[in-house]
């Protein structure tokens, strides 16, 4: 086996088998397995290393987006509220405006009543002053056609 392709699982460590010497393993056999171990281990703690590093990365990320999450959330809230709150507002004033503009027109139209009341007033005198004028005018050319024929009847 070489030392790249070497990967140590637990089943290769169990079922190594170092050949029996006088006083009991081969010793250049246990240390070239030992070495393998080691460094298999050591590329394993590395790896490990790395990964708890990018889980903490991952992990500091994924709290990040959770605080934008909960910004953007409560700023649509907020939105939401002010939005309500505008059209709230928005609403009130329209029926001020609807009341103001009601009651303008009441006060136009009562304007309107008293000024045609005033004008029919007015038109009843001229009316009144004009049969007045009238009746004053006949009686005096009825008084200047008598004076008429009276100077006509002493003509005659």
């Amino acid at each position: 086996m070489s030392g790249d392709a070497f990967h140590l699982t637990p089943h290769d460590v169990r079922k190594q088998d170092f050949r029996r010497t006088l006083r009991g393993y081969e010793p250049l056999g246990v240390e070239d397995f030992r070495a393998r171990v080691a460094d298999e281990l050591e590329r394993i703690l590395r790896e490990k290393s790395v990964l708890e590093e990018r889980l903490a990365a991952l992990g500091e990320q994924l709290k990040a987006y959770r605080e934008r999450e909960r910004a953007m959330n409560d700023a649509l809230v907020a939105a939401q509220q002010l939005r309500e709150e505008t059209r709230a507002t928005a609403e009130r004033e329209a029926q001020v405006i609807v009341r103001e503009a009601q009651a303008e027109g009441r006060r136009l139209v009562d304007e309107a009543k008293a000024s045609q009341n005033e004008v029919q007033r007015q038109s009843a005198d001229v009316e009144r002053q004009f049969l007045a004028y009238v009746a004053g005018f006949r009686a005096l050319l009825e008084r200047q056609l008598a004076e008429l024929r009276a100077l006509d009847g002493q003509r005659g």
